[in-house]
């Protein structure tokens, strides 16, 4: 064990050494070193934090971080190999986690911290951290009997296999289907990013001389490949059959994830009740700012009103646009397509026109430089001081104004298909920690993957950016901010730790507003030929279609929010409906277009199905109320007024990116805008004010306290 690379690594990662011969024997190794050091704990069971708390996060960091390497490989480097040890292996690591979690030794010394004389000196973070230990060790099934432990236990390894198994039904249903155009009737109105990246995969899938002008072209289902088409192909017959296939992807066949959600959500059922609540929501919902589902609802409910006057102007505006060139009605495939047209017409805007001002090295530079502006950091790129798992991966570093380490990333920004799955995210190496400190060391500093799925580099160009994509990219760096200029050094309330659910996405949301500020847009977007920079005239032109569709677009946020909630709070597996049959009621009520017959969204949903957010798909909801309101703040002070923006970054960083999960989000929230969030800012940013809803409400009605 001395050698495997998996374990023996000081700063970073030899990921260049990591074979996936490594990860078995790793993982047992590492189990069983926490096994024993859980064992002595318990043996112990000290009353002082230091005696007690400091090993537990010992214990729990050597492990995810460990696991989080396996896991994150398994996102994006998956193969057939890395499956049949990574499947096993998680049942073992949820064993052990369910172990630890159950552990009435550790529970009753948590109990005896919390009522000590030492307790009566902890600061903030402190006490937030043995509150959160004391609660999840029952929310784990400490006080359950043995029978019960065991089944609850039994559930836990049962669900985290079918999440897995769901998210690799996904990930393989999505790279199974690829349609080759030969014709070029077949791409006509296609731009050239996307003919390059189908001519590249052609190449890849055996058409040796596939060249974007002439051909083969292969498209997929991947994001990169599937949108640009049905928003640019002339072929209506084609956009089609790409959109059945996506809308059904996973629900069929080998790849049909229909019954593995059905149980995922019985075994949630199962166990919220062996913990006392009467549905899964209310499980999810007492680790959240949430007070309860109703809050969840009305805050859903009062964007669905918000949204849904929008939302049908929207239709009428394409039908009356689709009309021009077509008598049939406008169908779902045709909806990309003509809001593409639509936002042409209005604000003469194309994808293909913005791209090549939004070239990747530079928008990261314009990133970067807001990000000193605001932050008062600095951010260099250390490629090659640390090994990468693929070619494309970039490296930086963070920097504070004495030029001293303060954190890294990595940057993994291009599909892959065949081995990556879709979306971003962003995710934690290591966390700051005093206690994982290197020796002459005060703190282990942060380190954090950031993962895109934009379209890479093809035809000598780099990779040019659609508008969406430079959001996306802001959003995740968003949360890579919070992980990294967190100030607390306890690890287990450092960065998104500790941080309720409901709450992760402020600092996300809060960037992506920044990609419609005028100073920013103008220092970031250049041309990639020649550096010219974005024309002023585009610039109004993209400002004003910031509220394009945007009644359409809540109403789909609402849509899953919705469907989310219903299907784990009210939903009985085991009764007459199918999600299907739930899937198609929410649909009847929130979108304007109705469901076709063969849409199986819920077989992709990996949010709620594979990833953490269960009964919380709201969040993104959540949050953004609260990072409008905070943006706000800004706007307020003057975007162009550099000395307030400066001071206000300042604070921000400070307070919500600093505190990590060291307080209650609200307070944190509280202590930057000086009163807690409305949805004035939300509904006023989206142009849904005066689509005939008053603004104004608080954040889930001031039921976000906890």
């Amino acid at each position: 064990m001395d050698k495997n690379p998996l374990l023996n690594w000081d700063d970073l990662p030899p990921f260049d050494r990591i074979e996936t011969h490594h990860i078995e024997p790793g993982i047992r190794a590492i189990l069983e070193t926490c096994e024993q050091a859980v064992a002595r704990l318990e043996e112990t069971a000290p009353r002082t934090w230091h005696a007690l708390m400091d090993p537990l996060e010992r214990i729990e960091d050597d492990l995810s971080r460990t696991w989080g390497i396996v896991s994150h490989l398994h996102g994006v480097k998956n193969s057939p190999e890395l499956r049949e040890v990574y499947d096993p292996l998680l049942a073992e690591v949820v064993k052990f986690s369910n172990r630890l979690g159950q552990s009435k030794p550790l529970y009753q010394a948590y109990c005896a911290l919390r009522d000590s004389e030492e307790a009566r000196g902890f600061d903030p973070a402190q006490q937030r951290i043995l509150e959160s230990a004391i609660r999840e060790a029952e929310l784990n099934g400490v006080g359950l009997d043995d029978d019960d432990r065991d089944r609850y236990n039994e559930i836990s390894q049962r669900l985290a296999e079918l999440s897995t198994k769901f998210s690799n039904n996904v990930l393989d249903a999505t790279k199974a289907f690829k349609v080759t155009l030969t014709k070029q009737e077949e791409v006509d109105g296609l731009p050239d990013t996307l003919l390059e990246l189908a001519a590249d995969t052609a190449r890849q899938e055996g058409h040796g001389q596939a060249d974007a002008k002439e051909g083969p072209w292969v498209l997929t289902l991947d994001y990169p490949s599937f949108m640009p088409f049905m928003q640019h192909s002339k072929r209506r017959d084609l956009r089609e059959k790409m959109y059945r296939a996506f809308i059904s992807k996973a629900s069929d066949g080998q790849w049909d994830n229909s019954d593995i959600a059905r149980e995922i959500i019985s075994l949630r059922i199962q166990k919220s009740k062996l913990l006392g609540f009467d549905t899964f929501s209310e499980l999810s919902l007492s680790r959240k700012m949430a007070a309860d589902a109703a809050s969840v609802r009305e805050l859903l409910n009062e964007l669905r009103r918000a949204g849904r006057g929008a939302a049908e102007q929207d239709m009428e505006a394409l039908k009356a646009l689709a009309e021009l060139d077509s008598e049939d009605e406008l169908k779902h495939w045709d909806v990309p397509y003509w809001s593409e047209r639509l936002r042409e017409s209005r604000y003469d805007l194309k994808d293909e026109e913005l791209r090549p001002y939004f070239p990747l090295p530079r928008v990261l530079s314009g990133l970067f430089e807001l990000t000193e502006r605001l932050f008062e950091v600095r951010l260099e790129e250390a490629t090659g001081e640390g090994p990468v798992w693929h070619e494309d991966v970039q490296y930086f570093r963070v920097l504070n104004d004495r030029d001293e380490p303060m954190a890294a990333f990595y940057l993994d920004p291009y599909s892959r298909p065949a081995e990556k799955q879709g979306g971003a995210w962003m995710d934690t190496l290591v966390g700051r920690s005093a206690v994982m400190a290197s020796s002459g060391q005060a703190a282990r500093l942060p380190v954090a993957y950031m993962i895109c799925n934009q379209g890479k580099p093809v035809g000598g160009k780099p990779s040019l950016m659609t508008f969406r994509e430079v959001e996306t990219l802001f959003h995740e760096f968003g949360h890579a901010l919070q992980h990294m200029l967190t100030t607390i050094d306890y690890g287990m309330a450092s960065g998104i730790s500790n941080v309720e659910w409901d709450a992760v996405e402020i600092a996300s949301q809060f960037m992506e507003n920044w990609c419609y500020d005028r100073g920013t847009l103008t220092g970031l977007a250049r041309h990639y030929e020649n550096g010219e920079p974005l024309p002023d005239e585009i610039i109004d032109r993209l400002l004003g279609a910031r509220t394009f569709r945007e009644g359409s677009n809540t109403l789909r946020q609402v849509n899953f929010g919705l469907l989310d909630m219903e299907l784990h709070e009210h939903f009985d597996p085991e009764g007459t409906d199918t999600i299907l049959d739930v899937q198609r009621r929410i649909d009847a009520e929130t979108l304007i277009l109705p469901s076709l017959e063969e849409d199986r969204f819920f077989c992709s949903f990996s949010h709620i199905f594979a990833g953490g957010y269960a009964a919380g798909y709201y969040s993104y909801k959540w949050s953004e109320v609260l990072s409008a309101d905070a943006f706000s703040a800004f706007e307020e002070a003057g975007l162009e007024n550099d000395g307030e923006i400066r001071r206000l970054g300042r604070r921000f960083r400070d307070t919500i990116l600093a505190l990590g999960g060291s307080r209650h989000p609200m307070d944190v929230f509280k202590d930057f805008r000086g009163r807690e969030p409305t949805t004035d800012a939300l509904l006023r940013q989206g142009g849904l004010v005066e689509a005939g809803v008053k603004a104004g409400s608080e954040a889930g009605s001031g039921s976000s306290r906890s």
